[in-house]
C-alpha cells in the first residue's frame, strides 16, 4: 500500500474529522514542519506525521480499542480505561500503518507516543509532542487563569524553537502538574518521561 500523498491525506483527515479536530490537525502538521526547518529533522515527515496524528480521533473510544486488540497492541492501564483520552494514539499508529500505508517507523511512534511522551524520543517524536501541545488553535495558548500562565505558554513556545529537549521537560512538568491538580490518571510513561526529561531542565523558564 502506497503512502497517500500530503494533498490527499489533508482531503482524507477533512472528510473523517470534526470541523474542530480538522482545524488542529492542520495546525499541528504546520506547527511541526516549522519545527522540524529550525531543527534539521525531514519537513515531509513532520508534515504527515502532524496530519497523522489525531486520524483514530474520527472513531469511537470502543472501536479504538478494538483496533487495539486486533493488532495486540501493548497498552498501559491508564489507557485501557474506559474513555481514555490516551488511545487515540495508540488506535492512530495502527491505522497510520494499516489504513494509510505508512511503514517508517519513526512516523508511527511519532503518532503512537504524542499523547504519553516516552524516554529518548526521536528528534521527530518530541517535535509532535510539542507540536501538539502549543499549536495555535490549542485553547490554554489563548486563554489562561493569569497573565503568568499566559507568559509561561508564551516561553515554552519560543523555547520549542531553541531546545526540545527543555521544552519536553517544561511540557511533561506542566501536564503532569495539571493532572494532580485535576485528579487526572497519569499514564505511567509520561511519569518516566518526566524523569528521564528532567536532566535537561527548562531552564527556569528565563527569556534568553
Amino acid at each position: 500500500m502506497k503512502t497517500p500523498t500530503l494533498d490527499k491525506l489533508r482531503d482524507k483527515m477533512e472528510k473523517t474529522l470534526e470541523p474542530k479536530r480538522y482545524e488542529h490537525t492542520l495546525s499541528v502538521a504546520y506547527t511541526a514542519a516549522n519545527l522540524a526547518a529550525v531543527h534539521g529533522a525531514d519537513v515531509e515527515k513532520a508534515l504527515l506525521a502532524g496530519m497523522l496524528h489525531d486520524c483514530a480521533k474520527c472513531m469511537s473510544h470502543k472501536k479504538q480499542a478494538a483496533l487495539c486488540g486486533k493488532y495486540h497492541m501493548k497498552l498501559s492501564d491508564v489507557e485501557a480505561a474506559k474513555d481514555s483520552p490516551l488511545l487515540h494514539a495508540k488506535a492512530g499508529s495502527i491505522m497510520a500503518r494499516e489504513t494509510y500505508g505508512v511503514t517508517d517507523e519513526d512516523i508511527l511512534n511519532a503518532v503512537s507516543y504524542h499523547t504519553t511522551g516516552r524516554p529518548h524520543m526521536s528528534t521527530l517524536e518530541k517535535i509532535i509532542y510539542i507540536a501538539d501541545y502549543i499549536e495555535p488553535e490549542r485553547r490554554h495558548m489563548k486563554k489562561s487563569d493569569s497573565g503568568a500562565q499566559t507568559d509561561r505558554f508564551t516561553r515554552i513556545r519560543r523555547m520549542a524553537y531553541r531546545d526540545l529537549d527543555k521544552t519536553m521537560c517544561a511540557i511533561l512538568g506542566d501536564t503532569l502538574g495539571y493532572l494532580q491538580e485535576k485528579g487526572g490518571s497519569v499514564d505511567p510513561m509520561t511519569q518516566t518521561a518526566y524523569e528521564f526529561y528532567r536532566q535537561y531542565g527548562d531552564g527556569e523558564m528565563r527569556e534568553e
